[in-house]
């Protein structure tokens, strides 16, 4: 493996919405990108190319964020690749939206397989790979503190997210690497949007003091920060980035 003294970033998540989006911005900050994805090889492709296009490193490797042998490969491949790893930020999510009564247990599930054991098992060979200097980055969301009908199994999920982070932050002392979350409020991804009628989606912009829905670059700008120089001294924290949803 060789050395590298560029920042080397892997993106989980990357290829669509939010993680796309963080994977681009971390291209133009000068890191080197592992797009991780699921199951969209076209558009983790394109994503790579987006990054390419502008000058930027960037390959695209496909891992199943629940497997730990498939996790331990794609950074495996960030260390082939580009020499070691700087940045991990974990953005592959699934939402599953019911009232309690009505939920599927499947669906329960299928939801914390990703949203937990995946959360789980990236930030575990992220805090083994990690360089000094480091920082891993999480996704929780607002709806934590701002609750809506529907949201019960997903921000359940969240908060193990949450949980998890103020533990690693612990775990990690001493070795210069930061821990943190990103919480956002309603985004305008296709997985936010998905099966929302326009009144809905109207509704729940109308709802933060900026009366917009975020967009995957204001998120995108919130993950720079904490995964750049002048995040070093956030640690153990979860950023709400709602515009003003309380």
């Amino acid at each position: 493996m060789r050395q590298s003294t560029t920042r080397v970033a892997v993106v989980t998540g990357g290829s669509r919405g939010i993680g796309r989006a963080v994977a681009g911005r971390l291209a133009a900050d000068g890191c080197a990108v592992v797009v991780g994805y699921g199951g969209s090889e076209d558009e983790a492709r394109a994503a790579v190319v987006e990054v390419t296009g502008r000058g930027g490193r960037a390959v695209a490797v496909q891992a199943d964020v629940a497997d730990e042998r498939a996790v331990a490969a794609l950074f495996d491949a960030a260390e082939s690749a580009f020499g070691g790893v700087d940045v991990v930020t974990h953005a592959a999510g699934r939402m599953a939206l019911a009232p309690l009564a009505d939920l599927d247990l499947a669906e329960l599930d299928a939801l914390h397989r990703t949203n937990v054991r995946g959360t789980v098992v990236v930030a575990q060979q992220a805090v083994r790979r990690l360089r000094r200097g480091g920082a891993l980055v999480l996704f929780s969301s607002s709806v934590l503190g701002r609750p809506f009908p529907g949201y019960g199994a997903y921000a359940a999920s969240k908060g193990a997210v949450e949980g998890l982070v103020v533990v690693l932050a612990e775990e990690v002392r001493g070795r210069d690497v930061t821990v943190n979350a990103v919480a956002p409020g309603p985004t305008a991804t296709d997985l936010f949007l998905e099966g929302k009628s326009a009144e809905l989606v109207a509704r729940l912009a109308a709802e933060p003091p900026m009366e917009r829905l975020g967009t995957p670059d204001d998120v995108a700008g919130v993950v720079s920060f904490l995964a750049g120089p002048d995040g070093r001294w956030v640690h153990g924290q979860v950023v709400r980035a709602n515009g003003g949803l309380v």
